[in-house]
């Protein structure tokens, strides 16, 4: 006998419907699943046989062959244990329902009880796509998958229980969306907490409000940690799309907090230098996000810099310029969106002294170029902003005045944030660090004395062409952050000062 249940399947950011065909025929015993199964797939039979049993169901001592439709598209995690065991009970002629409504996904132990897995989001949302009315999950994945309008989700906590739900016998109730979903969420550390670190909040406060990449440059216990962390707390509250997308790369990643419906602040991923390039990019063979896309609409910040491979610097250069990270394998091409504000910190020198007012450097000139030469050219051109974090002095740090709060600043980036939302009302530009070339002369309007203020600065510090479009965008937003139509030169002066630390002028300085 041949029955049917539905499953999805996950190819990066896609879903797809996965109908598990099962045939219980005479024969010698033996059970095969074909349909491009990964080894964690072929493990189900042992999981749900056990399962079976082990919960007083009979399992049938026949010929079983099961295929995961489409046959050509890769299956891979133990997502399938719940619609296989849906299939085999049907083909057995134990469960008599008609399930072509439904979509079973989990995980099951060998006891029966259903264990939670990834990527629930993205694939009920494709459910919904596809016409399915009831989605059958693990109870601790409910609170993901309830966000979805149009879905009556099931929380499944084992098989009996479901199988007395499906007989008629005793109903589960559906998962309520609770009502705190889009609630304000854990508040996060706040930079009234930073002691001095006026110049250097003063940029921060310029990169929230255009989406800059930033480099902190500071000798050990500047603060340059601590100013990146709070980051965060002055970026604008994402928007429900965002929310969205954020929410179902992390649920792929299975990395969602237990309990947890959306991902509703924005990420903020701090990986350690010896993380590899894969690790930041993305892979697998059927790849997984990375830490660059698991930071998409957040931060990215990567401490210690020049510690970092060179390859794996080197892979953040063009999904930091296009927003989107594209992985190839055999099986085919994989794309992640990654739009991240990239916030790297480093020391000025190999013993972190260079330059510090007090404690002296024991580093010679060579050693000082050769640790500043591991951030390359190219990639310094892609950080918008070169911020000096300088030691803070005694006063300043024993300071009974109260610092500016993060709600404060936030307010001021968020005025900014909805002049630029209207200057691109229609295109997809978010903010002035994502300005393309074709509109970049448009939009960022210098006035004759600011012109001729870049074109002496572009000579002097020989810059690149494209550390020239990322001052004017810099220049941009101080504008917009002073309520100015026009770049003026001191929007363009403030911009150049953020440039300072270019790679030339720190070879001439040294």
């Amino acid at each position: 006998m041949v029955s049917r249940s539905y499953s999805m399947g996950l190819y990066g950011m896609e879903a797809f419907v996965v109908a598990v065909e099962a045939d219980v025929s005479v024969g010698l015993p033996g059970f095969e699943v074909v349909g491009l199964p990964d080894a964690a797939v072929r493990e189900s039979r042992d999981r749900v046989r056990s399962a079976m049993k082990n919960c007083g169901f009979q399992f049938p001592v026949h010929k079983i062959t099961v295929n995961l439709a489409p046959a050509d598209k890769r299956k891979e995690g133990p997502i399938y244990d719940l619609p296989l065991f849906i299939a085999l009970m049907k083909a057995s002629g134990q469960l008599d329902a008609n399930l072509d409504d439904s979509v079973f996904i989990g995980e099951l132990s060998l006891n029966g009880e259903a264990r939670p897995v990834r990527g629930i989001l993205p694939m009920a949302i494709q459910a919904q796509k596809s016409g399915y009315k009831k989605l059958y999950i693990p109870a601790a994945n409910s609170p993901e998958g309830v966000v979805v309008e149009g879905m009556t989700v099931y929380p499944v906590s084992d098989l009996p229980s479901l199988l007395r739900h499906l007989s008629g016998q005793e109903e589960i109730l559906p998962a309520v969306k609770r009502e705190d979903t889009l609630s304000n969420p854990v508040p996060l550390p706040d930079f009234s907490e930073v002691r001095g670190q006026f110049e250097a909040k003063r940029a921060l406060e310029i990169a929230a409000a255009g989406g800059h990449n930033v480099l902190l440059i500071g000798s050990p216990g500047a603060g340059k940690s601590m100013l990146a962390k709070r980051l965060p707390s002055i970026l604008p509250d994402m928007t429900f799309e965002e929310i969205i997308e954020t929410t179902k790369i992390h649920s792929i990643a299975g990395a969602i907090p237990d309990g947890a419906s959306l991902i509703q602040t924005r990420p903020f991923r701090a990986p350690h230098h010896t993380v590899s390039p894969a690790g930041l990019s993305g892979g697998g063979s059927i790849p997984r996000p990375g830490e660059i896309s698991l930071a998409h609409n957040g931060v990215l910040f990567l401490d210690e810099l020049p510690e970092f491979s060179r390859s794996a610097m080197e892979v953040l250069r063009q999904p930091i310029e296009d927003g989107k990270v594209t992985i190839s394998r055999v099986n085919g091409t994989i794309s992640y969106p990654c739009t991240v504000m990239l916030v790297a910190a480093m020391n000025p020198c190999p013993c972190g002294y260079f330059g510090h007012p007090t404690k002296p450097c024991t580093c010679s000139a060579h050693a000082v170029s050769r640790y500043l030469s591991r951030v390359s050219g190219p990639l310094l051109d892609r950080l918008d902003l070169h911020i000096e974090v300088p030691p803070v002095e005694f006063d300043e740090i024993s300071s009974d005045e109260k610092a500016e709060s993060s709600s404060v600043i936030k307010a001021r980036v968020n005025e900014a944030r909805s002049i630029q939302n209207a200057r691109f009302k229609g295109t997809a530009i978010a903010c002035n660090a994502r300005i393309t070339p074709d509109i970049l002369h448009e939009v960022c309007h210098l006035s004759d004395p600011g012109r001729n203020l870049l074109k002496k600065a572009f000579e002097k510090l020989g810059l690149s062409a494209r550390a020239y479009d990322r001052i004017l965008k810099v220049s941009r937003t101080i504008a917009d952050l002073d309520k100015s139509e026009e770049i003026e030169p001191r929007h363009v002066a403030e911009a150049i000062q953020y440039r300072s630390l270019d790679r030339k002028y720190w070879t001439k300085e040294l």
